[in-house]
């Protein structure tokens, strides 16, 4: 399945993760009215997944700020996100999409491993923004996220 594309209604994401020492449920339907950055990655404890989800973990401060949430999603099971969060700190949700469904849904799905890739959900449960990494030797940075949002956030 292709990747949604800027200005694509969001598919619905419905799937359980760790958040705040605790197992959660996290459905992307609930979120209508606020951004959110949805950062697909391969797996739990990679060197490249580990920069990326601590500089989004080290930066969330400032994501939120602009009214945005920031969920990491991959195939892992909900017991390798907690041990993963709880061993590096991390601060955002991580899902387990281990049926695959939301990685199929958002096109990210790759011969070997999930591809690194983000899209920005905007308030009305639309693609504002995405990335689709072939490789996924680097991320996008959260300056990079922190502009994206930027343009969806009215000036107060």
């Amino acid at each position: 399945m292709a990747s949604p594309r800027p200005g694509d209604p969001a598919p619905e994401i419905d799937l359980p993760g760790w958040h705040d020492g605790a197992e959660h449920r996290f459905r992307l339907s609930e979120q209508r009215g606020r951004p959110l950055v949805l950062a697909f990655y391969p797996g739990d404890g990679t060197p490249v997944c580990t920069r990326q989800l601590c500089a989004y973990s080290d930066g969330l401060d400032d994501l939120t700020a602009t009214g945005a949430q920031v969920w990491g999603i991959s195939a892992q099971d909900v017991a390798s996100h907690r041990r993963f969060a709880e061993s590096r700190g991390l601060r955002l949700p991580l899902l387990a999409d281990t049926e695959k469904a939301a990685i199929s849904a958002y096109g990210v799905g790759g011969l070997l491993a999930v591809k690194r890739s983000v899209f920005v959900v905007d308030g009305a449960g639309r693609i504002a923004w995405s990335h689709v990494s072939a490789v996924g030797l680097t991320y996008r940075g959260t300056d990079e996220l922190l502009g994206v949002l930027a343009r969806l956030t009215p000036a107060t």
